[in-house]
């Protein structure tokens, strides 16, 4: 798909989620089509995706895998896990190694979001 390299890739507070809730925001001429919702500690260098969301015609054209990517270039040292299990994003996540993680909670800092590996 040609939109794939003009789909801008925008941080954004999440209009959803609390205080530590971060978003990513994928733009198409100057129209929302997907977002990444999350919570990072840096201290911790632990992170949890708490959603993926991506418009019907954005869904096989990878800009899920380009947009899981980019957030980990924007924090480089985090460790990844996501508490989502929907059709839609559980090949995705399984591409791109995020584990599932068990339950959000807090991490040592006391930033919640930030999750343990399931099975622990």
């Amino acid at each position: 798909m040609l939109a794939y390299r003009a789909v801008e890739l925008l941080p954004s507070s999440s209009p959803e989620g609390g205080a530590d809730e971060e978003c990513l925001l994928l733009v198409y001429i100057r129209k929302v089509v997907g977002r990444v919702t999350y919570r990072a500690c840096d201290e911790c260098a632990e992170g949890v995706i708490t959603g993926v969301v991506l418009d019907e015609p954005f869904r096989d054209c990878g800009l899920g895998t380009r947009a899981l990517s980019h957030l980990r270039s924007r924090h480089p040292d985090v460790t990844w896990r996501t508490t989502l299990d929907t059709r839609l994003t559980r090949d995705l996540l399984r591409r791109m190694r995020i584990p599932r993680a068990a339950v959000a909670g807090n991490c040592s800092h006391g930033r919640p979001g930030v999750v343990a590996p399931a099975g622990i």
